[in-house]
Formats: C-alpha cells, structure tokens, sequence
C-alpha cells in the first residue's frame, strides 16, 4: 500500500476515429440520435441534489425551456427505447423523463436520465456523456473481457452509457462492509483479488472505491458479492503500471487489509489464475471481435509517448518479455498483455 500520487494530471479526450466509428457501426454500437451531450448543456438552472442524509451529492438538477424541454424528453426516450429495447415508438407513450442530472465533479462531467415507465412507477438511469476513445475502449473491453455485458451507444461527439446498479464501492467500505459476516468478508476478499487481476490484465486504470460498485446478490441463505467498474475514463492511458492495480490506492485500504486478514498467499495466487484463465478464455472465444478492436486500437492515439514508454519498460521488468519494450503505443501495449496471458494459458492447458 502507498500514499504516493499515482495519477499524473487531468486526462485529456481522445476523437473516437473513423475505424473506431466504422467498428462500432459493425457491431451495433453506433446510433443516429436526436439530442447531443451538448444539447444537454443547454440548462437555465439547476439546483443541487441530495442525498437521504441531507450531504451535498455533486449532482444538480437541470431545468430547461418550455420550448426545449418537449424536445429534449421526445429525444432522451426515444434514446432509452434503442439503448434498452428495438427502437420502435410502442413504448414511448409509457415513458417519462423524471429528471436530467449533471455532475461537476470528474472529468466526464456526464449527464444522468431518469427514466420512469408510468404503468408501474419503475424507473432507471442512463448516462450521456462526451465520447471520449479511451471510454469507448474501456466499455468494449469490458463487455469481451468481464463478466458482464454492458449496452452502449455513439453518435458524433456523444456517448450514451447504461446504468451499473450496485453500492458504491466509498459507500460499500464506509456503511455495509462491517456488517458482513465471516463468511461474506472472505467471499468480498476474494471478489477483490479477481477485480485487482482484472483491472490489471486489461489496463484499466484509476480503480479508487468510488469507480466501481459492489453488487450483491441473495442466494438461497447467503449473500454473494460482485465487484464491477463503472468508470472507464483511464483505460490504456496512464504510465505507471501501479494506476492499473486497485490494490494501490488509498481508497481501497479495508478492500487490501480484508484480503490480508482472510485469504493464505496460496489462495490468492489461485484466484489469479482463475481470472487470467476466464479472460483467456473469453478472448479464445471472441477472437474476430476482438482482433478488429485491437486493429482500431493499434493505429489509435489514446496516450502519450513518453507514458507508453514508461508503461512499456514497467511490463518488461514485471514479466521479462522484450515485446513490451517495443511497443508503439497503448493499443500495442494491452495487445501484448493479453497476449501475453492467453500464450501463457494456453502453454499450461496443453500440458
């Protein structure tokens, strides 16, 4: 564990690219919508939105011209009904936008839709936020490399993104995580150890409690747990390969000390090579999907050189391979990596 700075600066956006636009449009990710991030930006007011114990959230509530507002809610339901079901006008008569949130905090500063469906009072979120490359990669390599499915969408310079329901993870740690039982704390212990590995392997950076979310799920007498990212702002752009452990942030300290206290280095060592067998095998079984992803990522520009570098030489020295040294950029790097982990699993499997 270390207090030291491990993000260097504000990341900057990154143009989504004409091939990333081309792959996106292949596999159904891209949409012509009706409203922009940018529309959205055009509020009269907002007031400030709080939590149940009365704490300041970082979000507000936005409000809108008469004249603006019937075209923004035609547009945001009509955006939902693509993004969750065939994008036929049937349900539209049964949605309503309950409010359009916007966070001042971060860098992506994304609007979030609430979505009720007045049959039944149930409601939802989505997100609309600047399309960013990095964002776009990261939510891709999550839908092939996770274990769990994400829905998308880009148009231009907007990124529509589904909800990830779960706690918080700053919220999990602060109010639930000392209510668990012995047994929970060691099944969280070693969801943590899988998300770390994860994070890892597939470069996904800046992993602080806030940025994912820890679900849990009742099943029969037991409650398991699932750890989840929900930020994928730093996928394949910081330096130092420590950003890219969610072990090493501060944030995480009773995430990293409930490891220690529960899991043998054995066991640990074990939950690692699980997770490097099922990304393995994901990617075995995605391969044409995933190759043309990398094509788009290899000749795209997501980082500096003087950072890919730096990550490049840090990998070297982790696992002695020379092709990390070679890398051009980010997209060769994370390339590399998972290649690295499927020659790996593979030389094993066969033996």
């Amino acid at each position: 564990m270390i207090e030291e700075k491990l993000l260097s600066c504000k990341k900057p956006t990154y143009p989504v690219s004409q091939a990333l636009n081309a792959y996106l449009k292949r596999y159904n990710r891209q949409t012509s919508i009706q409203v922009s991030y940018d529309d959205l930006l055009r509020f009269q007011g907002c007031i400030t939105v709080y939590d149940k114990n009365e704490e300041d959230t970082l979000w507000v509530r936005c409000y809108y011209s008469d004249s603006e507002r019937d075209i923004i809610d035609a547009a945001l339901k009509k955006v939902y009904d693509i993004l969750h079901s065939d994008g036929s006008d049937d349900l539209l008569d049964y949605l309503s936008v309950d409010a359009v949130d916007y966070c001042t905090f971060g860098n992506t500063k994304p609007f979030r839709i609430k979505i009720r469906n007045i049959l039944n009072d149930g409601f939802t979120y989505f997100y609309v936020k600047k399309a960013d490359a990095s964002r776009v990669y990261g939510l891709e390599l999550e839908h092939l490399l996770s274990p769990h499915r994400i829905n998308f969408l880009v148009y231009d310079n907007t990124l529509i993104e589904e909800h990830i329901a779960g706690i918080p993870g700053d919220e999990f740690i602060a109010d639930y995580i000392k209510d668990c039982t012995e047994s929970e704390l060691t099944q969280i212990a070693k969801e943590f150890v899988k998300f770390n590995e994860r994070c890892f392997i597939r470069l996904l950076g800046d992993m602080r409690a806030y940025n994912y979310v820890v679900i849990p799920t009742h099943d029969f007498d037991r409650v398991s747990y699932a750890i989840r990212a929900i930020d994928f702002d730093q996928q394949c752009y910081e330096g130092r390969l420590k950003v890219y452990r969610p072990q090493f942030f501060k944030e995480n300290l009773p995430m990293v000390q409930n490891v220690t206290d529960r899991l043998k280095n054995q066991s640990i060592d074990q939950y690692k090579k699980e997770e490097r067998a099922l990304i393995s095998k994901r990617l075995i079984n995605t391969q044409s999907r995933y190759r043309s992803l990398m094509k788009c990522m290899r000749a795209d520009k997501v980082s500096t050189p003087e950072k890919t570098k730096q990550l490049g030489r840090e990998l070297h020295e982790f696992t002695k391979d020379v092709k990390f040294k070679r890398s051009r950029n980010m997209g060769s790097v994370l390339a590399n990596v998972l290649d690295f982990v499927k020659r790996n699993y593979e030389h094993v499997h066969k033996v």
